[in-house]
């Protein structure tokens, strides 16, 4: 006898409501700034929320706008700004993907302070690598890029949403993640880390050109929010059960 094919209950591309508005306010600011600004303003703007490692040097160069505020705000404003539409389109895939599992897991509150710290994270892996450098970085890549770490930990699990590819139910981002020890002992998720670093630092050497410029890929920011995400994902993960190991491979079936 046949067993009932069971539809699933979400629609494939329905987004939590948080990464939905989260797409929408970065479209938003880059039409502003694409369509709406003249090239001074928007100049202006960049170095005002971008982050900028030589505006902690104390320089004497106008358009920094070096200050407290600046100071403050711009380890997480430069998340909010993108090279070209083409810069956003790519992280609006990868927030879509990786930062849906994870709104679904957090819920709104937890993800939006756990995007925050990882955007900040990103901000500080750069400043680390580049101290002086006066090259403003924009996007949002750190903080996917700890979205993907902080996945990376629950989405191989058994139930999980690699193995509930394209299942509406909800429970598949709620099975409990590897413990951090666990990452290290885990292939898949080894695998995981391994082809992820290794693009990143690939793409240290190559640039990327958004706007006809020399603009660098921010590899280190990347890095940053990457690192933040693996190892705070335990702080704010409202699912406190910790799974049995298991053996890697197929489980036998009885």
């Amino acid at each position: 006898m046949n067993e009932p094919i069971l539809m699933p209950d979400e629609p494939a591309l329905n987004l939590p409501r948080v990464i939905t508005w989260s797409i929408a306010a970065l479209l938003v600011i880059h039409v502003i700034r694409a369509f709406l600004l003249s090239a001074e303003q928007d100049f202006d703007l960049v170095f005002l929320f971008s982050f900028i490692p030589a505006r902690y040097d104390n320089l004497d160069i106008p358009e920094l706008a070096s200050g407290l505020g600046p100071d403050l705000w711009t380890p997480v404003t430069y998340g909010l700004l993108h090279g070209d539409f083409v810069h956003l389109g790519v992280n609006a895939v990868w927030l879509a993907a990786f930062g849906s599992a994870l709104a679904w897991r957090f819920g709104s509150g937890r993800f939006l302070l756990f995007t925050l710290g990882a955007t900040v994270a990103g901000a500080a892996a750069h400043y680390l690598a580049h101290p002086h450098e006066i090259i403003p970085v924009v996007g949002a890549s750190g903080a996917i890029s700890g979205h993907m770490a902080a996945v990376s930990r629950f989405m191989f699990q058994t139930g999980g949403p690699m193995q509930r590819l394209g299942r509406g139910s909800r429970e598949r981002f709620s099975v409990p993640a590897v413990p951090l020890i666990g990452v290290l002992t885990d292939r898949r998720v080894l695998l995981f880390l391994t082809v992820w670093f290794g693009i990143n630092l690939l793409a240290g050497f190559g640039t990327l050109v958004p706007n006809g410029d020399d603009a660098q890929i921010a590899w280190e920011a990347h890095v940053g929010g990457f690192l933040f995400g693996l190892i705070a994902f335990g702080l704010f993960d409202p699912v406190r059960e910790e799974p049995v190991p298991e053996p890697y491979g197929d489980e036998d079936e009885t």
